[in-house]
């Protein structure tokens, strides 16, 4: 996952965080069975961009050398609260998820906090100090949430690159989601998926493979409009695309689902997998 214009990840006990889409990772210290208390684990959510609700909190498991690219099937765990060590949420499982060789597996775990405060999730068998979260007053956040519309714009298509050279950085030729702009899938009156992330610059972490997986959701459900827009404006990644300015996005990547009304029905963000786009789809 990348962060766009921040100089560190979070400000509240986020020091196991690494990088979702860079990084290096450890085959040597793989593992298939439990983990242990020497690991870490990667938060791969945005610590600052959640607020009350329903809280995804994707992970991968760390060495001193980079994310493990194997680990148990299944994962157990708990959220507590940060100050007091109280439990908010116990008997959560998540289940190991793939987005395919060369990428690190991730576990989602997800449960409802609604109070904002500061949170650890602790899995079992892990670190003590778990991976700490930030739940925010949802008038400090400045993402579009589920339950509010999705803010349209013009993203680049076929027709009209708008300045963004590549339109899509897919290799080797563009996605198919470059038919209509943002602003003509809202209007069209079907549900709307929208994913902003950069393959070019991500072809085995994250990003790449998270597209790879949406293109044949695409003709999955001909009821719904997917549209891609790209990070940069430029091939060398030096400047932000004006669709990453328009939501304020200080990471990628992200994907919003809509209902036919244009309002925002699931986000997600850092890492996910085609299935549990399926799933908010069907």
């Amino acid at each position: 996952m990348l962060r766009l214009g921040a100089a560190g990840v979070s400000t509240v006990a986020l020091s196991r965080v690494l990088s979702a889409c860079g990084g290096s990772s450890s085959p040597s210290s793989a593992l298939d069975g439990p983990i242990d208390d020497s690991m870490s684990l990667v938060q791969r959510w945005v610590p600052d961009q959640l607020g009350p609700g329903v809280q995804r909190l994707p992970i991968s498991l760390a060495d001193n050398a980079g994310m493990l690219m194997k680990g148990p099937a299944e994962l157990t765990g708990r959220v507590i609260n940060y100050l007091d060590d109280s439990v908010v949420a116990d008997n959560l499982v998540a289940t190991r998820r793939s987005l395919g060789e060369g990428s690190a597996p991730f576990w989602v775990f997800e449960t409802a906090i609604d109070a904002p405060d500061i949170y650890a999730l602790v899995v079992d068998g892990g670190p003590s100090d778990g991976a700490s979260l930030q739940v925010r007053e949802a008038s400090n956040l400045v993402v579009p949430r589920p339950g509010a519309p999705l803010p349209g714009f013009d993203t680049p298509t076929f027709d009209d690159h708008r300045g963004v050279e590549p339109m899509c950085s897919r290799l080797p030729e563009p996605c198919p989601f470059h038919d209509v702009t943002l602003n003509e899938a809202l209007a069209d009156g079907r549900r709307v998926v929208y994913i902003i992330g950069t393959p070019a610059h991500c072809r085995t972490g994250v990003c790449s493979p998270i597209l790879e997986g949406l293109i044949p959701l695409g003709d999955e459900f001909s009821d719904t409009v997917f549209v891609h827009a790209d990070v940069y404006a430029d091939k060398a990644g030096t400047t932000v695309a004006p669709a990453v300015n328009d939501l304020s996005l200080t990471f990628e990547p992200v994907l919003f689902v809509t209902d036919t009304s244009g309002s925002i029905t699931h986000r997600f963000e850092g890492v996910w997998h085609p299935d549990e786009v399926r799933a908010a789809l069907s």
